[in-house]
Order: structure tokens, then C-alpha cells, then sequence
């Protein structure tokens, strides 16, 4: 039987390949009108035969039917039809797809463009909106001649089939600010935005969709799109009326697209009633069990954008449609009891069943990022903690992302540190999700270990034991300028108001030379939050002085530089204090008062305008001069031969009540 079974198989190959080489021959017959007829039945052959697809490319029939497609000779039935088989090719799998970017499809089609004929420009558009969707074309062949995007714009007018495909090669190749800026540039809202009342919904779609990612993280298009007039209305009344209940999901989706990259941009308030009125509660709409996975996913991940920075929109969705409970269900979709009777819709779900999860960390995220009672619901929601706990460690990148980034949104909750992320030990996968993770994930789990590393959190000291300063001290290494911010960050939190050996610790790890590196790094985050490394780690006498012994010499040489470099107020408060705590020292004083170059910058500290830099540098001579400590008398006499006394005449007539008190 298997004998039989693989000589039927070779017999059927044969007659395949046959049939397909036969398709091919014809296209290199002298005469036009068999040629004609071959491209018309190797069109009707392909629709829907993959097989077949893909034996006629591995039998040279692309480059031939771009040839013909080419030649002016051909007549322009015969140039149209050989379009529409070249698409029909690229509708198969990626890999046709990438055989026919390797003949050069893209430059070929964009010239059959000048035609004057409307057909042959249509099938030319189609073929191209074709290819341009699949994954595997480079969005930059668009933009790799200037005059391509002109002309398209000039085709948008010629029929509406030219303006859906146009609009949809647009909507897929416009990847980020510099093609927005190109597409925008070539009077892309101005070309597009009367397409929104076309008397065709594809086109009124696809122009949609093009505002939605020519909008998204754009302000210099939102602020445009605002102000623009279409039939006597402007754009956000057209996208509020799209977004109504009786317009298709995919229309009402993508208007909540547009007007939420509007408002992000601050083109439209977040208190504005089509925000709060119409989008916010469009995209709860689409978080229900009733929509299709895709709509949940695209809802939950806009909603969560809309409302990321703005408190009262996240107090708003958080009591709308019991939003808080209704994603709990993203994590049991699709259940054993789905109610999904297509079998090819099931398999669909249970692959993309991951985007349902990575969605709803993401809204939650966003929901919790402010509000105490918010943070609260969410994690009393059922098994929330633990399906935190899972998400870090999903094979899925983007799920494990968005966990982190939901377990870093509730970590800023206080009372929630001492007490779910105690009983569920969030740390453990945490630390886990820390061991070689990409930059991405690094800077949202470096941040979340800022918090849980906290004086009043319980993880710290289990933290701190299974080696997070060493890891800590390696971030601050790190050539991404926010995993040097966390690092130094996290360590920051670690020093304060901790033990001697933890001190030691974090300076062994840094060594001097990365702290100096640190201190003279051009991101005035990363100084301040050494500068706060620094304040914590010098602080109470015993500590003060075994730093100060140890490396005296090095801070001291750090303090001179920023205290005489072009630094901000705020950094140069941070300095001052820290020489205040360094005065506080028992031993440690001896180093300011043996340094002149020191004492002469904090006397003119004292004297400086800004009231927070006086301040600072008064509290240092503060710290020098308690008559009980010993050596008191000899410093006051040198303070005063300097000045000093004059000055603070001076300074306890000010105006301000704090610096008048010191």
C-alpha cells in the first residue's frame, strides 16, 4: 500500500509540475494573443492553489510576467492582466512573497504607475497594497524614491479603488516619525481627510486608518488634524460620529484610535466630552466577552494608551462597566466551556490567547499607575498576584513585559509592598526576570526593584541577599541611560539608613573609578541619584567617618568639581548637603577644615542668591561648630577669621523663614 501511496504521490507531483511548466511555456509564445490568453488561465489556475502558486515561481514565471509587464510592446489588456496574476502570486505564502521582492517586483510596478491607462494602475496598486501588507516587505522601498509618494497623492483623485489601495499602502508603511513626517509633508491629511465621507466604506476605512497611524505619538499631525474642515465639519466631530454603537466595530476601533493619539498629543483636552463622552467608553465597549479576541486586544491596549498619564480618565475607566472585573476574563479565554463553535476560530484564539493576557497587564498598568484605591481593586481581583507571578515567566516576551510593567505600576502602592508582594514573593521572579533580559525588560523590572527595595518594604533584605547589589552595581555600567538611572537608583535605596557592611558592600561593588565615572556622566539624572547614593551613604558619624577614611580623598575631589562646575541649583544643593553630612563627622570635619579651597566655595555658597544653595552651605558651618564636640573652639576661631560671622548676621535678616532659622 505504501508503494502504491508514493507512486501516486510522484505521478500527481508530475502532472502538477507538468501543468505548471505548461502555464509557463505559453508565456514565451510568439504570438500576443496566446500569450494573452496563457496569463488570462495561469490567473484562473492560481486563485486559491498555493500548490500552484509556488511551482510557477519556482519555474521562472515571475520574471517573465514582469518582463511582459515592462514592455511597451505588450498591449495593455496583456500588462494589466500580468499585474493582476503578480498579485494574485502575492497573496500565497511569505515566501512567495520574498521571491518576488527578489525580481525586483517593487520598482517594476511603481513605473507601471505613469501609465496613462486607469485599469493597468489599478492592478498595479493592488499588487503593490498586496505585497506592501505581508511582514516580509521593507516598509523603506516605499520612500526610496521622493517623486513615488507625489504621485501616488496625485493618483488618490483617479477612481476609489486608487484611493483604498493607496490609503492601505500608506496605513502600512507609515512605521514611525520619520515616515509620518514624509507622508505629512506631501500633504497627506489634506489629500486623505475627504476620503472620510466617501460614498464607499473601504475607502472611508482605509483613510481611517491612515490618520490612526499618521496621529499616533505625532503632535505636529494631531495639532493639524484638529483644526481641519471637511464638508463644513471638523475631524474629531467626523471621528465621534464613526465611534457610534451602529457603525461597524472596525470603524468605531479605529475613530477611538485617532481621537485617543489626538488627545495624547494634547491636541484635544482628556476632560473633553468626546474623550470622556465617547472614547473611553467606546474602548471599554470593546474589553467585553462578547467582542472577538483581536477587538479586546486592540481595545484594552488604546484604552491603556488613553488613559497612561491622565489620573481622573484612569478613575473614570476604572468605575466604568466594571471595567477592573471584566478584564479577569482576558486570563480564562478561551475556556473549556467557550462557546466558540467555529473550530478554525477556536485554533485562531488559543494561539493569540497571549495577546488577551499582555493586553490586559498593560490596561491594568495604566489603570493602577496613580490612584491607592485603584491599585487596591486590582489586586483583590481573583488570583491577580499569582497571575502576575505567571506572566514573568511566560514564554511570550511581550507578556512578560506587560507583567512587569503591571507589577511595576502597583509596586508604588505602599501598602501593598508590605503585604500581597510579601505573601506572594513577587521578588523571586523578579530577580529571575533580571538574569540576562533585553534592555526592554531590564528598565521596567530595574524600576520595580527601586521600589521593592524601599526601607519599609519586606522583600529588601531578601532582595539584598540573593545578590542584587552586585547586580545593581553592573547596571550602572550599562551603556542604556535608564538602566544607569535604576541601578544607582536602586542603590540609592539600599544605602539609606542601612548597616555599615551594606555600605561597604555597595562601595566595593562600584569601585571608585565607576563612582567618579558616575559622577562626571552627562545625564544629570544619573549625577543626582549618585549624588543621593552619596548623601545615604554618609550618613550617621560612624559610618561618616569610615567612608571618609577609606575615601576621603576621592569624594572631597569629587565635591571640588561640582561645586565649580556648570551644574543646576538642585545639584548643587544635593553637593552641599552632602559636605553638610561629611561636616557631621567626627574625624570626617577634618577634611573640610583642612581644605581652604572647600571652606572659601561653602562661605560663598552662603552668600550665593538662590536661597536653597544658602541654605545648604549654612547648614555645613552648622555642622562644624557645636561647642560639645571636640576641636570646636579652633574651628569657630578659623570661621571667624574668615567671615563667617559677618555673613550670618547678614543671613538672619532674610526674608526666608528656614534659612533666618539656621
Amino acid at each position: 500500500i505504501n508503494s502504491i501511496l508514493k507512486i501516486y504521490i510522484f505521478i500527481s507531483l508530475q502532472e502538477v509540475t507538468a501543468s505548471s511548466r505548461h502555464y509557463v511555456d505559453r508565456l514565451f509564445d510568439l504570438d500576443p494573443q496566446k500569450v494573452l490568453q496563457g496569463v488570462i488561465d495561469m490567473k484562473n489556475a492560481v486563485i486559491g492553489n498555493n500548490k500552484q502558486k509556488a511551482n510557477l515561481i519556482v519555474l521562472g514565471a515571475v520574471p517573465r510576467l514582469l518582463y511582459l509587464l515592462q514592455q511597451e510592446t505588450s498591449s495593455t489588456e496583456l500588462r494589466t492582466e500580468c499585474a493582476v496574476v503578480l498579485g494574485s502570486l502575492a497573496m500565497g505564502t511569505e515566501n512567495n512573497v520574498k521571491s518576488l521582492l527578489d525580481c525586483h517586483i517593487i520598482p517594476a510596478l511603481l513605473q507601471g504607475l505613469l501609465s496613462p491607462d486607469l485599469k493597468f494602475i489599478e492592478a498595479c496598486l493592488r499588487c503593490l497594497r498586496t505585497i506592501f501588507i505581508s511582514p516580509v516587505t521593507p516598509e523603506d522601498l516605499l520612500y526610496t524614491d521622493a517623486t513615488v509618494i507625489s504621485h501616488l497623492m496625485a493618483l488618490l483623485s483617479r477612481s476609489r479603488y486608487t484611493q483604498e489601495y493607496i490609503c492601505q499602502i500608506f496605513s502600512h508603511c507609515c512605521k514611525g516619525p520619520d515616515h509620518q513626517t514624509i507622508l505629512f509633508n506631501h500633504g497627506a491629511v489634506q489629500n486623505i481627510a475627504h476620503l472620510l465621507v466617501s460614498s464607499s466604506y473601504k475607502v472611508r476605512m482605509q483613510a481611517l486608518k491612515c490618520f490612526s497611524v499618521l496621529a499616533f505619538e505625532n503632535p505636529q499631525v494631531s495639532m493639524t488634524l484638529v483644526n481641519v474642515l471637511v464638508d463644513g465639519e471638523l475631524l474629531p466631530q467626523i471621528f465621534v460620529k464613526m465611534l457610534q454603537r451602529d457603525k461597524p466595530i472596525e470603524m468605531q476601533l479605529t475613530s477611538a484610535k485617532c481621537l485617543t493619539s489626538m488627545c495624547r498629543a494634547g491636541a484635544i483636552r482628556t476632560d473633553d466630552s468626546c474623550i470622556v463622552l465617547k472614547t473611553l467608553p467606546c474602548l471599554v465597549r470593546m474589553c467585553s466577552k462578547d467582542r472577538l479576541l483581536e477587538e479586546r486586544v486592540e481595545g484594552a491596549e488604546t484604552l491603556a494608551y488613553l488613559i497612561e498619564t491622565d489620573v481622573e480618565l484612569q478613575r473614570i475607566a476604572s468605575i466604568t462597566d466594571h471595567l477592573i472585573v471584566m478584564l479577569a476574563d482576558y486570563f480564562k479565554y478561551p475556556s473549556s466551556v467557550s462557546a466558540i463553535t467555529d473550530i478554525k476560530r477556536l485554533d485562531h484564539d488559543l494561539k493569540h490567547a497571549h495577546e488577551l493576557r499582555q493586553a490586559a497587564f498593560k490596561l491594568y498598568a495604566s489603570l493602577g499607575a496613580n490612584d491607592e484605591d485603584i491599585r487596591k481593586k486590582i489586586i483583590e481581583t481573583e488570583n491577580m498576584m499569582d497571575r502576575i507571578v505567571n506572566g514573568l515567566s511566560e514564554s511570550s516576551i511581550k507578556v512578560r513585559l506587560a507583567a512587569v510593567r503591571c507589577l511595576h505600576s502597583l509596586s508604588r502602592s505602599v501598602q501593598q509592598l508590605r503585604t500581597s508582594f510579601q505573601d506572594h514573593a513577587v521578588w523571586k521572579p523578579l530577580m529571575k526576570l533580571l538574569q540576562n533580559a533585553p534592555n526592554e525588560i531590564l528598565v521596567v523590572a530595574s524600576s520595580t526593584l527601586c521600589n521593592l527595595l524601599l526601607e519599609f518594604s519586606p522583600s529588601k533584605e531578601p532582595i539584598l541577599e540573593s545578590g542584587a547589589i552586585e547586580l545593581l552595581c553592573s547596571l550602572t555600567q550599562s551603556e542604556n541611560l535608564a538602566l544607569r538611572v535604576n541601578g544607582i537608583w536602586a542603590l540609592m535605596n539600599v544605602a539609606f539608613q542601612a548597616e555599615q557592611k551594606i555600605k561597604s558592600d555597595i562601595l566595593r561593588g562600584l569601585s571608585t573609578e565607576q563612582l567618579f565615572q558616575l559622577l562626571s556622566d552627562s545625564d544629570v539624572n544619573v549625577l543626582m541619584k549618585t549624588l543621593g547614593l552619596l548623601r545615604n551613604l554618609l550618613s550617621t558619624r560612624p559610618h561618616i567617618d569610615h567612608i571618609m577614611s577609606t575615601h576621603g580623598k576621592q569624594i572631597m575631589q569629587a565635591v571640588t568639581l561640582i561645586l565649580e562646575g556648570e551644574h543646576n541649583i538642585e545639584v548643587k544643593e544635593q553637593t552641599l548637603c552632602i559636605l553638610a553630612n561629611i561636616a557631621d563627622g567626627t574625624t570626617a570635619k577634618e577634611l573640610i577644615m583642612t581644605n581652604d579651597d572647600i571652606l572659601q566655595k561653602i562661605k560663598y555658597y552662603m552668600s550665593h542668591s538662590n536661597a536653597k544653595l544658602q541654605l545648604a552651605a549654612t547648614l555645613c558651618i552648622s555642622n562644624l561648630i557645636w561647642n560639645e564636640e571636640e576641636g570646636s573652639q579652633e574651628r569657630q576661631d578659623k570661621l571667624r577669621d574668615m567671615g563667617i560671622v559677618d555673613i550670618l548676621h547678614k543671613l538672619s535678616q532674610s526674608s526666608d523663614p528656614n534659612l533666618c532659622d539656621r
